[in-house]
């Protein structure tokens, strides 16, 4: 018998980056490629990578090192690089790292399987081409729909909002939403697999529809999806706070299946700053939403992202910054330095701040967060929060699960509770999760 194929896969970055792996796997398999943990036992490496910042392209190059030395035992081992750096780089990369066997990037999924037969054949090569027709969506597969309890489901691709800051339109192209019919096949697959919690995926999911009139929007998508016999729980993400609308703001008030969590970026609490990003909103616009979320769902958690040291952003600017966390009190928030990116319009901007002073201002912004965080987790102790139960905890004495505002809960419990929603108890709020007790079922 031969033996069977090895692929190690690596996944950098977004959500959707997990999702377009998910559907990486399913394409090897298709030709033989069976997945591993271990990429010492890899016939075929993927790194599939994210360009959002410049520090996580900079590891896809550092991780391309490593394998570069595996390959120098191994001559017949194959490695490709797909996604937003794949896209950014293009033959450059082929230039920086010749031993490299294909390219492929993110409008390109469906042609891996021919690239990767090519590589064992010893060809290189590349495929970054953008696919404007309408009709891509149909170029990439499902992911098999075998397993898991909780699922992501591509609902758009692209992004039309080009913030100044923000490399997404030029490597993932403009927007275009996956019809609703489509969404709800594998919505269903998903469901009669066994899957109780779908995430829906875009990178602005809020404007899903807008390039189609007569067509669905995103609260009309929400209604669908719910209705989907299997499906417990429903989440979404990423959302820009410019283009959530009434209609999907009443979702949280009355699709009993939506989650009460919203991942809401601000990138920062100052106009001066918003405006010289281009995100479209002002600051009370952004806190005008975060009320009408919570006035509609009370239990709402807000999860964020926040940019420092932007161009133009001065101690008074950041200073606002720190109040809007404040105010907001979000549950979690992922914050960064900035770091410019070729071809964006914030790359042209003079950039003033001394990077010390960047690094100051987000150890203060993140040492502030992590209290915040830190109360919000304890005051959950002595509420009953419903959990869905997704397996074991990582030490495999416990359950792991997720709160319905996405906080991460260990509970002791039969592992055959995996996939159903529990009442917990919650005994003890700790920084990176809560710990609970589940009541009888």
């Amino acid at each position: 018998m031969n033996k069977a194929k090895k692929l190690y896969l690596e996944t950098f970055g977004c959500q959707m980056n997990v999702s377009d792996s998910e559907k990486i796997v399913t394409l090897m398999k298709g030709i033989g490629y069976q997945q591993t943990a271990d990429p010492v036992e890899a016939d075929l490496v993927l790194l599939n990578t994210c360009s959002i910042r410049a520090t996580a392209e900079q590891r896809v190059y550092g991780h391309l090192g490593k394998f570069k030395s595996m390959k120098k035992h191994k001559p017949g081992l194959i490695i490709g690089v797909g996604g937003c750096v794949a896209q950014q780089e293009g033959e450059r990369l082929l230039k920086k790292a010749p031993f490299v066997n294909l390219v492929f990037g993110t409008h390109n999924l469906h042609l891996l399987q021919k690239m990767v037969s090519g590589a064992e054949q010893g060809k290189q090569s590349i495929a970054t081409d953008f696919l404007d027709d309408e009709k891509r969506f149909d170029l990439f597969p499902h992911a098999e729909s075998e397993g898991g309890v909780s699922r992501f489901v591509t609902v758009m691709q692209g992004c039309d909002n080009f913030c100044a800051y923000c490399i997404v339109p030029h490597v993932r192209g403009r927007e275009i939403s996956r019809s609703a019919d489509k969404v709800l096949e594998e919505v269903g697959a998903l469901a009669s697999a066994g899957v109780t919690e779908v995430t829906l995926l875009g990178q602005n999911v809020n404007s899903y529809g807008f390039n189609d009139p007569g067509a669905p929007d995103f609260a009309d998508l929400l209604r669908m999806v719910a209705r989907v016999e299997g499906i417990e729980r429903l989440r979404f993400t990423t959302s820009h706070p410019k283009d959530i609308s009434p209609r999907l703001i009443a979702c949280f008030a009355e699709i009993g299946k939506l989650a009460p969590h919203i991942h809401l970026p601000a990138q920062s609490g100052s106009d001066a700053v918003l405006k010289q990003m281009n995100r479209g909103y002002t600051r009370a616009q952004y806190l005008d939403k975060v009320r009408a979320l919570r006035e509609a769902c009370p239990e709402i958690q807000f999860t964020g992202d926040m940019i420092v040291g932007f161009p133009g952003e001065d101690e008074a600017c950041f200073e606002q910054t720190m109040e809007l966390i404040e105010e907001v009190r979000y549950a979690d928030l992922f914050s960064f330095i900035y770091s410019a990116r070729p071809g964006t319009k914030a790359a042209e901007f003079p950039d003033e701040v001394r990077r010390a002073e960047k690094q100051a201002r987000l150890e203060r912004l993140q040492a502030a967060q992590k209290k915040i965080t830190l109360a919000r987790n304890e005051s959950f102790v002595g509420s009953v929060q419903r959990v869905l139960v997704e397996g074991p905890s990582s030490t495999g004495d416990a359950l792991f699960g997720r709160t319905g505002g996405n906080r991460a809960t260990v509970m002791n419990g039969d592992p055959a509770l995996a996939g159903r929603l529990v009442e917990v108890r919650i005994t003890q709020g700790l920084q990176t999760l809560l710990k609970g007790e589940v009541l009888d079922v």
